[in-house]
């Protein structure tokens, strides 16, 4: 299965990334387990997605800058309102990427 490394930069990923430089650093870990450990963070981050969630979002907002570039669109959004059948939420400034999955079939 083909994965994107894009999940590497959300908040989760990036905590990983740090825990694992640093359990390099003090030589608990091999580089070589590291990049290991983080394709399975993306493996598993693109099956939980594509299977775990079945939750919609509607998502209004002002559109501030877009931009798609190498199969990737890029919107960052201004007073941005998130809405699910539960909850409703107003976020600043948002920023989202976004993906042709059929690309990790190729």
């Amino acid at each position: 299965m083909a994965t994107f490394e894009l999940y590497r930069r959300s908040t989760i990923g990036m905590c990983l990334t740090e825990t694992l430089d640093d359990m390099v650093q003090n030589g608990t870990l091999s580089p070589e387990l590291a990049f290991q450990v983080l394709v399975q963070f993306d493996k598993s981050m693109t099956e939980a997605l594509e299977t775990k969630v079945k939750s919609k979002v509607t998502i209004k907002g002002h559109l501030h800058t877009y931009r798609f570039c190498d199969n990737v669109w890029t919107f960052i959004l201004q007073d941005a309102m998130f809405k699910n059948e539960d909850a409703q939420e107003t976020v600043g400034r948002v920023k989202i990427v976004a993906c042709d999955s059929k690309l990790l079939t190729q």
